[in-house]
């Protein structure tokens, strides 16, 4: 039998008490790993008891507020099969990008792969996302305004945000960073780049916060994605913060030299970060996939980057999907189950602390400035629902079977067929 709040159709209505319901207890402020929860939905918003409605027994079932994922490029996702990574490193997967984004990356192309990730996202659970975006001239101004009509168009199901990506060699006071700066403005998005060892990196750090803090924009950088230990630019990031007492939320992600350097570097390092207030998105899966990779050997080190040093420090961490189906990483599916599962098993999130979830869930909406999921009477009642009781039955299985509440509705999760996208495939 098929698991359902209610035994209808797809996009029920459900105005009910779940009862016996299994919630991580840092979720609710209670002690330890899990605890028991009823939660009644009326008129699409989560509400007080009321013995009225249907009462339903969920037989322990784990439930989670709606998740957001706050680091994902879904302008170049789903081009597998037009672009394969020829050797599955990183220096292949930015050559066959490049030179795909050149000859394809048209305003029908990047909409229609866009909006199949949305679909998959929000059939998986997702609530609010945050995409990079590709930002090199002339493509900025041909993405943008897709985002900000996928935005409009996903409004009530997905809150959208897209972040600018250019390398920090194209930071300056010149005509095209200025231009950038601009139509990231104009479409209400995040200031972002990605760092590398340059000479003058750190007036070029200066300058970019200068141009987000005139246009009052938020920062989210690419950050150390290496496993070489001399690569320091999250250092010169917290610096050039504190220095310029930028104000608005920086956000890091990758980070994964941290792994590979003396320890009291890298925890010298953390401790710049905490006094610079950034939050940090771990990005589990597409660094595993990417780094020491050399053919014909066995990949020693991994990539995750020091997220338990990270919180022990009160620094905000988080765990995003990052790249699908593209150059960067085969595979994924934008999904935060299989993040959070994954997370758990590379980074081993299973013992010591019981508050990991805050990670998947209201740690990136607060650093992306969406509204936090809450469980709450008065909270729109967005919920994803797995038939598992513990976090063993949680991680053993996919959860294909979860069950995806959107305002008090029971949405269709059926998947996108990948054959969609094939007439994209076929290229001159």
């Amino acid at each position: 039998m098929e698991f359902r709040v209610l035994p209808s159709g797809h996009d029920d209505i459900v105005n009910a008490t779940l009862r016996n319901l299994t919630v991580p207890a840092c979720l609710t402020g209670a002690e330890g790993a899990l605890t028991s929860i009823d939660l009644t939905i009326k008129d699409g918003r989560l509400t007080e008891p009321d013995p009225a409605v249907p009462q339903i027994d969920m037989c322990g079932a784990m439930v989670f507020p709606a998740f957001t994922d706050m680091h994902t490029h879904i302008d170049k996702g789903h081009i597998w099969g037009r672009a394969p990574n020829p050797d599955g490193t990183f220096d292949g997967a930015l050559a066959t990008v490049g030179a795909d984004r050149i000859a394809n990356w048209s305003a029908e192309d990047v909409r229609a792969r866009a909006d199949f990730a949305l679909r998959c996202a929000y059939a998986h659970g997702t609530r609010a996302l945050r995409t990079h975006v590709d930002s090199l001239a002339p493509q900025a101004a041909i993405s943008f305004p897709v985002m900000s009509e996928l935005r409009e168009a996903w409004a009530g199901r997905i809150e959208l945000q897209a972040s600018a990506l250019i390398g920090a060699d194209r930071i300056d006071q010149g005509a095209e960073f200025t231009a950038l700066a601009d139509l990231v403005a104009e479409h209400g998005g995040v200031l972002g780049s990605v760092t590398y060892p340059m000479p003058d990196l750190p007036t070029r750090l200066r300058d970019f916060f200068a141009a987000a803090g005139a246009r009052g924009l938020d920062a989210d950088f690419h950050v150390d994605e290496t496993m070489d230990p001399g690569v320091e630019t999250l250092r010169l990031i917290a610096e050039a913060a504190i220095d310029t007492g930028f104000t608005a939320p920086i956000t890091v992600g990758h980070c994964c030299s941290l792994s590979v350097q003396e320890d009291a570097r890298a925890q010298d390092t953390l401790d710049l970060v905490a006094r610079a207030g950034i939050n940090v998105v771990s990005l589990p899966m597409c660094n595993l996939y990417l780094q020491d990779r050399h053919a014909g050997r066995t990949p020693r080190r991994r990539g995750v980057t020091l997220v338990h040093e990270m919180v022990a420090r009160g620094i905000p961490v988080s765990f995003a999907s990052d790249n699908t189906r593209d150059p960067f990483y085969a595979y994924g599916d934008l999904d935060m189950i299989e993040v959070m599962r994954e997370a758990t098993r590379i980074a081993h999130l299973d013992h010591g602390r019981h508050d990991w979830t805050h990670a998947f869930t209201t740690t990136p909406a607060r650093a992306c400035g969406f509204a936090a999921p809450d469980l709450t009477p008065g909270a729109p009642a967005d919920l994803v629902i797995c038939r598992a009781r513990s976090w063993t039955e949680l991680f053993a299985r996919p959860q294909s079977d979860r069950i995806v509440i959107r305002q008090g509705r029971q949405i269709d999760r059926t998947l996108p067929d990948y054959a969609e996208l094939d007439h994209l495939m076929r290229t001159v």
